[in-house]
């Protein structure tokens, strides 16, 4: 056997997931700018927060390609300039700074402690810094405990101790904050419980009386050790601890959150205790108690408040009173802690109050909200409850307390950042007939879910779109004289004429420019310091500042086919296939070089490029001809339009255009030849400023039509727009700096231009048929747009209807009163709790309650109307678990929408009371359902499927068919083919792959003459499938709850065997191996991508593409894996992704080839995220990986790495 796999995979990143599992805010860059930095699964960014625009941006993302477990802001005492410690699953502490200026995360500490991967007993799930940034202590949920001292040394660099440790065997650590004690001796704050007890005993009596202890752990900087210190009980509910300012603002000490009560607690002070509110109305049950799950403490100048969170999204504002001395002055003794409801938010993973007065609300599932604060909360009249009222013994019964939610007053939303996360279910389809695909997804969870509708492009910001009298050809901007910052004239060329527009507060028509308005327009030029150039087929206009107009006329029965100038030159092309070339004067005129150059075919485009500063002109001339050619000419006065370089090409070229652009591989700015072809086809190729070489071309196929190329400005950095048949914009990524090219997000446009003025100083200007449009972009970090939806309750899965734009979701909403109930309470005039104002679900939630489903089907359009069509409610406590469109050869072929539900499911331990398939017809091309008949089944079908004009459902372990009768469904056949529950089903021909819920997949044969279904093949691993898909007829690939993807083969003779005409007998009396099928799949590829996938397909994503597996991830990943054509390309990345191991090793400490083998060695997949990286690299190591791969040149590396992600996908 190959000790190499046959097949190699190359995984590559869409969209990061957008899953924000922890955010901290700091002064990263050492300004007094605020930045947020966030950790979502691997990677970790950093965000800039703009007050004055109420937007955040993203500055800088890096994967760490390790599992970010925990985060940690600090700073050493009398710096301005925070660094970041990560806690991490590498078993090492690391703390990072932000280099601001080099644009990326520096590692200044790595110090190792414990063995890898996620583990009980080794530190790095919990970290607390103390507040004057003197230590920090990194914890595991069990045992053991390190502190490190922090402090710096002579150069004022951070330094790090060696770890001391505060081991307790048997303990199990539920939360670990650092106390604000001034400059005392740093102290640290834990919720512990000692299990010694309850191991020994084995009736069971010791759990019971097992106790929840907060403990205080105190480093003696004297004598550098860490004591435990203080201990006391506290209330066995308690999960949550924040600490509380101290030293000369406040009382120090930790708020302790438990079940319904919140309590103050501090080693040299009494407690005091407050319960948290519950809701009241009409559908909310008054007995359920809620729980802290976030929270935040803001201090200003003399005062501090919390903002505490309880799952239902509740924000209560939290203050502490201290008793005051003769002078009224606080004196550091505590007198009652108070609590009333702030405002209702999504629930947060992470909450961040910024000096600003903005809030960030890290959301558990959904979008990020960024709020303004409008007031505190302080003079409204929401009842307050003081720690007064109850006993501060946690034993102690007391009275629950009550709110009514409304609608936010305190806080206003400014910013909705779009996050996938939870992503459910993905179909990937072209509904709009464009040249790419769409990617339809859904998103969230209950009120707040959504269907997306993402596509490939740039958010385009329209300002001005106007009709005009005719159809124009070409349109140009330009100002009047050099020092003028903003255009003045809008030049519009028609077939027959040409018009002027001027720019100011409004757009109007202008005759006495001195612009020959009876002929069309090839090109417009600010010439010199205040002269304006306009060439014409029969000639060239220099129009001076003073009006005087010099015109040169074209040669007798010549006209002029193509033009391009800058400030100092023209150079024009006759019909004859001659270029005159001229050049500005000292005086200020244009002067003609005396020798007109002829080239060999007809000239299609010219392109001269921009005035370089310090020169008096451009060094070369790019000349296209319809021999398919592009010559590159020399414009020094020694060697006047002599032949400098040549390039063959495809197709005649359309459009040229020389610009310098940033570069990543130089750092600096290089110049750049882009050529467009008729072909629709766009090159971008690197023009040798000393040589006139051209070299390093990369291609990419824009669409059928001839591709137009333009000079633009985009946020600060020189632009392509291209155009084809839709419009693109080449621009350098603001996060990896590579050139990117992304279509716009607006309709086709034939000609366009840059566009500046003082309402939009970067915009760009275009022309289509009569409409003139002015759009500027604002954001170029996000290359995928996206449209949402709202949809009722969680969404599960979603089919499509095989004809129409249409798709047929389930949802389904666990311990969550139904439509009926919720309509039933709110009518019911008995109620008590409270009056039945029913609150809007999309921001408070649904009312919860034990053992209840809400669920539906829901018909959503998302290409016509965007919206839900109808709506389908489950009675009974019904819930949808599967669905899909089945044709049935018995009705003519009709297609049948059938959904599966299960009565009273419990999750887990599984279980419920009955189980049910629907079948509904599609009224009105599917825009409508309407109910036919259901069947009762044995177990909720969790998967159903259309096979051979009948359906095929997976019930428990056994695997049906199913016809359509006039009452019910008709079984047909069964069999049990998986140990446990079928999941998933796919199939091609005869052959149907069932995916087990633990038990990885099995190929099942169906013999229609004997009706039998036979399994043949089964996997030799436990594979937890959620996911898997038919790649060809012997292969499949999937992914696993625990985060990895693979790929499994059939060998081509158990296939066959399979296959063979006849009964089947020799299948079913075939020998078993291992109590299993006959047969073993084998691995070709194996990969741990670090997000659970949720669906994964065979696809291509980009016109003109092959086809590839995109998968998508619980988090909001969008991930894709790309099939290796040759294996010289194996080998080549195979070499690059080993060097890059070594020479970019993971920010946090992981080792890269350990990581991606998390549960089984990576096999058959090299990782595209971490060969990305070598455009990141400094120049010095790029060229040594460079000369290690064969000699190759770095630009020539750089080209394959992004040729691999631009071929298949964006």
């Amino acid at each position: 056997m190959a000790t190499t796999s046959s097949m190699f995979m190359y995984s590559l990143t869409i969209q990061p997931p957008t899953a924000i599992t922890q955010a901290i805010l700091g002064q990263f860059a050492g300004t007094k700018e605020q930045q947020i930095v966030t950790a979502s699964g691997s990677r970790l960014t950093i965000h800039r927060p703009d007050p004055t625009q109420g937007k955040i941006s993203t500055i800088l993302s890096q994967d760490v390609f390790g599992i970010i477990r925990t985060l940690a802001a600090f700073r050493l005492a009398g710096s301005s300039k925070d660094y970041i410690i990560i806690g991490s699953d590498s078993g090492r502490i690391t703390i990072i700074e932000y280099l601001a200026a080099q644009h990326r995360f520096s590692r200044l500490h790595l110090e190792t402690f414990g063995k890898s991967g996620i583990r009980r007993v080794i530190p790095g799930q919990y970290l607390a810094v103390d507040p004057k940034g003197r230590a920090c202590l990194i914890a595991s949920v069990e045992k053991n405990k390190l502190v490190y001292v922090l402090n710096r040394n002579a150069q004022a660099e951070l330094t790090i101790s060696s770890p001391l440790e505060a081991h307790k065997p048997q303990t199990l650590v539920f939360a670990l904050v650092g106390l604000d004690v001034g400059y005392e001796n740093p102290v640290f704050a834990a919720l512990e419980v000692d299990y010694t007890e309850c191991d020994q005993d084995p009736t069971g009596q010791a759990f019971e009386e097992v106790e929840k202890s907060l403990v205080y752990y105190e480093l003696d900087l004297g004598l550098n050790h860490v004591v435990r210190k203080w201990s006391d009980p506290v209330d066995r509910s308690a999960t949550l601890l924040l600490q509380v300012p101290g030293g000369t603002d406040g009382p120090s000490g930790v708020l302790v959150c438990a079940l319904d009560n919140i309590t103050y607690r501090h080693s040299n002070q009494d407690a005091f205790r407050v319960a948290i509110p519950r809701r009241r109305g009409a559908a909310e049950n008054p007995e359920r108690k809620r729980s802290i799950v976030a929270g935040v403490m803001h201090k200003m100048r003399a005062a501090f408040f919390f903002l505490l969170q309880s799952e239902d999204g509740d924000l209560f504002k939290v203050t502490i009173d201290m008793v005051e001395d003769d002078n009224g002055q606080p004196t550091g003794e505590v007198m009652r802690l108070k609590i009333k409801y702030f405002d209702t938010v999504p629930v947060a993973s992470s909450l961040c109050i910024l000096k600003s007065g903005f809030l960030f609300v890290a959301s558990e599932n959904g979008n990020h909200h960024f709020y303004q604060f409008e007031k505190l909360g302080d003079d409204d009249n929401e009842t307050e409850f003081s720690s007064d009222s109850f006993s501060a013994d946690p034993t102690e019964p007391y009275t629950p307390v009550y709110f009514y939610p409304r609608g936010a007053e305190n806080v206003n939303l400014v910013e909705s950042i779009d996050s996938m996360s939870p992503q459910l279910d993905c179909k990937i389809a072209n509904l709009t007939d464009e040249d790419a695909p769409q990617i339809y997804s859904l998103c969230g969870t209950g009120a707040r879910s959504t269907f997306r509708t993402l596509k490939h492009g740039l958010e385009v910001n329209e300002i001005v779109d106007s009709e005009l009298p005719g159809d124009p050809s070409a349109v140009w901007t330009t100002k009047i004289t050099r020092e003028d910052e903003y255009d003045a004239y809008i030049v519009l060329s028609f077939t027959n004429g040409t018009l002027v527009l001027s720019i100011g507060e409004t757009v109007e028509e202008v005759t006495d420019t001195g612009f020959l308005s009876s002929a069309p327009t090839l090109a417009v030029q600010q010439l010199g310091e205040d002269a304006l150039i306009q060439v014409h087929p029969k000639g060239i206009r220099h129009i001076r500042a003073d009006r005087r107009v010099n015109e040169w006329p074209a040669p007798q029965h010549r006209s002029i086919v193509a033009a391009t100038t800058n400030e100092r030159q023209v150079a024009v092309a006759l019909s004859s296939g001659e270029i005159v070339y001229f050049e500005m004067d000292t005086d200020g005129s244009l002067a003609e070089y005396d020798e007109k150059r002829e080239m060999s075919g007809g000239v299609t485009c010219l392109s001269l490029g921009e005035v370089p500063e310090g020169r008096v002109r451009s060094q070369y001339l790019a000349v296209g001809c319809d021999d398919s050619t592009v010559r590159i000419l020399s414009l020094d006065p020694d060697s006047t339009l002599e032949n400098k370089s040549v390039q063959a090409l495809t197709s005649a070229p359309s459009a040229l255009s020389i610009m310098a652009m940033a570069d990543s591989t130089s750092g600096g700015l290089t110049l750049y030849l882009h050529i467009g072809l008729y072909s629709g086809v766009y090159l971008r190729t690197v023009l040798d400023e000393v040589t006139g070489e051209l070299s390093d071309t990369r291609t990419r196929f824009l669409g059928p039509r001839p591709a137009k190329l333009f000079k633009v400005s985009v946020k600060g950095q020189t632009a392509v727009l291209a155009l084809s048949s839709r419009p693109w914009l080449g621009y350098s990524d603001p996060q990896s700096k590579s050139f990117t090219l992304t279509p716009l997000d607006c309709p086709t446009l034939a000609w366009g231009s840059n566009f500046s003025s003082e309402q939009c100083p970067e915009g760009m200007v275009g022309i289509e048929n009569k409409n003139l449009r002015i759009f500027s972009i604002e954001n170029l970090g996000n290359n995928l747009l996206q449209q949402s939806i709202p949809l009722t309750y969680t969404p599960r899965k979603f089919v499509r209807h095989p004809e129409q734009p249409y798709f047929y979701v389930i949802e389904a909403e666990n311990n969550t009163l139904s439509q009926s109930t919720r309509l039933r309470l709110l009518n019911d005039t008995t109620v008590v709790n409270g009056d039945s104002v029913a609150l809007p679900p999309e921001e408070f939630g649904y009312p919860k309650a034990q053992g209840h489903w809400a669920s539906c089907i829901q018909i959503v359009d998302p290409i016509n109307t965007k919206s839900v069509l109808q709506q389908v409610e489950f009675e009974d406590n019904e819930a949808a678990v599967s669905i899909a469109a089945v044709s049935f050869a018995s009705q003519d072929d009709e297609i049948f929408l059938i959904v599966g539900t299960g009565k009273d499911i419990i999750v887990s331990p599984r279980s419920f009371s009955n189980a049910f398939i629907y079948v509904y017809r599609f009224l009105e091309d599917g825009k409508e359902l309407e109910f036919i008949h259901k069947t009762k089944v044995e177990e909720p079908p969790l998967a159903l499927l259309g096979f051979q004009g009948r359906l095929l459902a997976g019930v428990g372990n056994d695997l049906r068919i199913y016809d359509l009768g006039l009452k019910q469904l008709l079984r047909k056949c069964q069999a049990q083919v998986v140990p446990n529950l079928v999941v998933g089903l796919q199939t091609q021909g005869s052959r149907i792959i069932v995916s087990d819920v633990q038990e990885s997949v099995v190929y099942v044969v169906y013999k229609h003459q004997e009706n039998r279904l036979i399994p043949f093949v089964d996997d030799v691993v436990a594979r937890w499938t959620t996911c898997s898909t038919m790649v060809d007829y012997e292969t499949v690939a999937g992914g696993d709850k625990f985060g990895n993807i693979w790929l499994l083969r059939c060998s081509p003779k158990a296939s066959d065997e399979a296959d063979e005409e006849g009964s089947g007998a020799h299948l079913i009396h075939e020998r078993q191996y291992l109590q299993g099928a006959p047969n073993r799949l084998s691995l070709l590829a194996h990969f741990f991508p670090q997000d659970i996938p949720t669906s994964v397909q065979k696809t291509s994503l980009v016109a003109g593409g092959r086809d590839i597996l995109v998968w998508t991830g619980f988090q909001g990943t969008l991930g894709i894996m790309v099939p290796f054509v040759s294996r010289e390309d194996v080998d080549f990345f195979q070499l690059l992704e080993q060097h890059m191991r070594t020479e970019d090793a993971p920010l946090a400490g992981r080792d890269h080839l350990i990581y991606r083998s998390y549960y089984v060695p990576v096999k058959g997949t090299i990782d595209g995220d971490l060969c990305e990286r070598y455009a990141l690299l400094p120049m010095d190591k790029k060229q040594m990986i460079a000369a290690e791969l064969d000699g190759r040149s770095v630009r020539e590396i750089e080209r394959k790495i992004s040729d691999m992600r631009t071929r298949v996908a964006y």
